[in-house]
């Protein structure tokens, strides 16, 4: 018995062979099972087992029914009318009904309870929704203030808690949060801080129809419990796993995977994830502001080899904001910078480059976006140009991009579902917001209206046009979209690793 397993069984975490217990590793103790409030992405990866959204993002970054079986949506755009399923009981037995909607909903806006998203949905940001009624039973409707094609986006945002609907039993008679009861795969059973979080099968889940699909989609629960353990260190969690003392590391290293699929005692799942990996430009550079410059960065990197090279071989490239996983990445978006080394010194020369130092700021904390950094600065080097490499803490990168103090940064942008939100989070005036990449009124008017329109035809013209415009202003070279890898014991089956960088425990099974 290897030392992490004696540890767990002294803590009361091994039960019986019989026992169908899943043993997830967590990096880190979740903040609190309140949803969406005091919130971080390792807690949201525990309480989504718990609580369901009217809708939820597929696999292909749509959001889709959940609680909703349907949902109508007005000629002007501004009505939202959902119908929920039949069938569906909380983790205290009772029905879910309209009434369920609005009183979680309610909760949700009172700036008391402290919910992430509410500047969402108040008129702080992209929507705002006026009224909330409820005709019947089974009828809840939603009144906006103006069109907005990210409503449901918004609703299904993981880190709201996918907007999740809750039992009133979930707070107490003061009206403070007691525990989640929510409509999930699983319920809430045991917090024991620093050590694990242990979750039961609910019994009565009404799972949908069909295969996984993200966050939504078929979600049976076919274990008796999850057990997520906190294991902080990787090498250990590494060791755990290969040791058969827990089930599944949701997320390892590139290096790590590479590694293990050679190794017959674990299976690995990778998939591409929502996140951006680039070398970003300050287009207000007094060398950088010369677009042939930033072509000829663009044409100097081979995005194949650098791509191969940083993730043990294991990523594609993408030169589109548009990540490869989302609905909207079509034949425009496949298109990229051509790799033309003689191409890119000819611009280096047209652009009147006289051999300028060029620094690019990168960090360790993200290895992959390091290691990008020293890939590309070899490829820049080669077509002559004096790229310089700056090491600093990520909290000194991070307050360097906040204020657009940087010629060229290797920089991770954390995933968006919709590509209107990943354009917004580099599009914009720089004077009012230092650190936007992309600084165009024209390309600005496109993404507002990319905020509006719901038409999917007209919404993927909108991302075409952008796309192109976005190669050739180049105010960011798009290397490649992030990865997930998960792996898992032999004896587990069923678990892939999801778009969303999130755990799931529902579909998955252990053998005996």
């Amino acid at each position: 018995m290897t030392a992490l397993a004696a540890a767990l069984l002294c803590g009361g975490l091994v039960q019986a062979a019989e026992a169908s217990t899943l043993k997830i590793q967590l990096r880190a103790d979740i903040r609190s099972i309140n949803p969406g409030v005091n919130r971080d992405a390792n807690t949201d990866g525990v309480v989504l087992q718990m609580v369901e959204g009217l809708v939820a993002y597929g696999e292909d970054a749509l959001p889709k029914p959940l609680l909703a079986e349907t949902i109508d949506t007005s000629a002007d755009g501004k009505t939202y009318t959902f119908h929920l399923r039949q069938g569906v009981k909380f983790h205290n037995g009772a029905p879910l009904t309209s009434a369920d909607v609005l009183w979680s909903w309610q909760r949700y806006m009172d700036p008391k309870t402290d919910w992430r998203c509410l500047s969402e949905f108040d008129g702080r940001g992209q929507v705002k929704v006026e009224k909330v009624s409820a005709p019947d039973d089974r009828t809840v409707v939603f009144q906006l203030d103006k069109p907005s094609a990210l409503f449901l986006a918004s609703l299904a945002r993981t880190d709201c808690a996918m907007t999740g609907i809750l039992h009133r039993d979930s707070v107490k008679a003061d009206g403070s949060f007691d525990k989640p009861i929510g409509t999930g795969p699983f319920k809430f059973a045991e917090w024991k801080r620093g050590e694990y979080i242990r979750l039961e099968r609910f019994a009565d889940y009404a799972a949908l129809p069909g295969k996984i699909d993200g966050l939504a989609g078929a979600k049976k629960p076919l274990v008796d419990e999850v057990r997520f353990v906190v294991i902080p260190d990787n090498s250990t969690a590494k060791a755990a796993l290969l040791g058969g003392d827990i089930d599944i590391v949701p997320d390892i290293a590139n290096s790590d995977i590479a590694e293990l699929k050679k190794n017959d005692k674990v299976r690995t799942s990778v998939v591409s994830s929502m996140g951006l990996v680039g070398l970003i430009i300050q287009t207000r550079d007094p060398l950088l502001q010369n677009v042939k410059l930033r072509r000829a960065i663009a044409a100097a990197i081979d995005s194949t080899e650098l791509v191969a090279a940083v993730t043990d071989g294991i990523g594609k490239p993408n030169n589109s904001i548009v990540p490869t996983l989302s609905a909207y990445y079509g034949p425009v978006q496949k298109q990229g910078w051509t790799y033309d080394p003689a191409a890119a010194k000819k611009l280096v020369a047209e652009a009147g480059y006289k051999g300028e130092r060029i620094v690019m700021l990168a960090n360790k904390r993200y290895p992959e976006s390091f290691d990008a950094a020293v890939v590309a600065q070899q490829m820049l080097q080669a077509v002559g140009l004096n790229v310089e490499i700056e090491v600093l803490e990520w909290a000194t990168q991070l307050d360097r991009y906040s204020k657009g103090n940087y010629q060229m940064q290797a920089f991770p942008y954390s995933g968006r579902m919709d590509p209107a939100l990943s354009y917004d989070s580099m599009t914009g005036p720089k004077d009012r917001q230092p650190r936007k990449l992309w600084d165009n009124p024209e390309v600005q008017a496109l993404l507002d209206k990319a905020m509006v329109v719901n038409d999917r035809p007209r919404r993927q013209a909108i991302f075409d046009e952008l796309h192109k415009r976005f190669l050739a202003e180049v105010p960011m070279v798009m290397l490649y979209n992030g990865i997930v890898g998960g792996a898992m014991s032999t004896k587990t089956q069923g678990y892939v690793s999801t778009v969303m960088s999130l755990p799931r425990a529902w579909e998955v099974s252990l053998d005996k």
